[in-house]
């Protein structure tokens, strides 16, 4: 398998908090070294899965840092530090740049739908204010509302420190347009579990994940069958996780898959509102696809 910058798995990794609602570094800690063990090349702390959206800068900044004291050496750690203000998201990514971590998940500025004249020129700015530190775009409407088009991701491409987007518009045409303009070394990962395996077709080189919190090896598994050329095993192993990439998805992310976490026994905590725990219904509906899967 040729190599990758960050990985072929990268887990979008949950925030543990304390049953007193606060962030529990600890338990991030924790969890990344679990994560590396079982299949996750790289993590991305602090993303959508992460539940950044109620984080503070400073917890933000804390589990960087936690999660690095269990990564360094192991496994590549890239921080969400995006955000729909050009000058925090560079405030955010300068910072994080500081702990030497090895990327930076920069998602499509959200609620204030800007052109994609404005989307390249945040981008830019973030990349020149940051130029030693690889960004990886965010591309995901259904959160965003803001579609980052082909074109603007082929011409973002040619921005060194600008390496990879994790594509998670749902479109594999639009994965297709990128991989067919940009140089090889623009790396495409898969933003939905399910579309893994589809987009690597088209030729992404990985995804970052939220079942791989799960099912992390059988996901490389499923990932190494397919660069080796046994489709069949590929296809097999995407076939008996698609059930779980589809429960893990029956609410809003990451509620199913921290339900799922604490299912197995991890400690942590609950979610912050807006979030709420997930539907009894759904609960029993996500229980007995991990029972299936051996995974309860």
């Amino acid at each position: 398998m040729t190599s990758t910058r960050f990985g072929r798995v990268i887990t979008a990794m949950v925030t543990p908090f304390t049953e007193e609602g606060q962030v529990d570094y600890a338990m991030a800690e924790k969890l990344a070294a679990h994560l590396i063990e079982n299949g996750s090349d790289g993590l991305v702390v602090c993303g959508t899965t992460g539940e950044s959206p109620t984080l503070t800068w400073d917890e933000e900044y804390g589990l960087f840092q936690a999660v690095k004291n269990a990564a360094v050496g192991k496994a590549k750690i890239i921080a969400g530090t995006g955000s729909n203000s050009t000058s925090e998201a560079i405030a955010a990514t300068q910072k994080a740049a500081k702990l030497g971590l090895d990327g930076s998940l920069q998602v499509v500025p959200y609620y204030n739908k800007p052109p994609q004249s404005g989307l390249y020129q945040h981008y830019q700015a973030i990349a020149e204010a940051c130029p030693d530190m690889p960004l990886m775009l965010y591309n995901v409407p259904g959160r965003t509302s803001c579609n980052l088009a082909p074109e603007t991701v082929i011409r973002l491409a040619k921005i060194e420190n600008i390496v990879a987007i994790k594509e998670a518009s749902g479109n594999l045409d639009q994965a297709a347009q990128i991989r067919c303009a940009v140089d090889e070394s623009f790396e495409i990962y898969s933003g939905d579990d399910s579309l893994t395996l589809p987009l690597m077709s088209v030729g992404a080189q990985g995804v970052v994940s939220v079942s791989s919190h799960l099912v992390g090896t059988q996901m490389q598994a499923m990932i190494k069958a397919f660069l080796d050329g046994d489709n069949q095993t590929a296809i097999k192993l995407h076939l008996e996780l698609f059930p779980l990439f589809k429960v893990l998805f029956c609410e809003t992310n990451p509620i199913p898959v921290k339900t799922a976490l604490i299912l197995q026994g991890w400690s942590l905590g609950s979610f912050r509102q807006p979030l709420a725990p997930l539907d009894p219904a759904l609960t029993r509906q996500l229980t007995e696809v991990l029972k299936n899967l051996s995974l309860l």
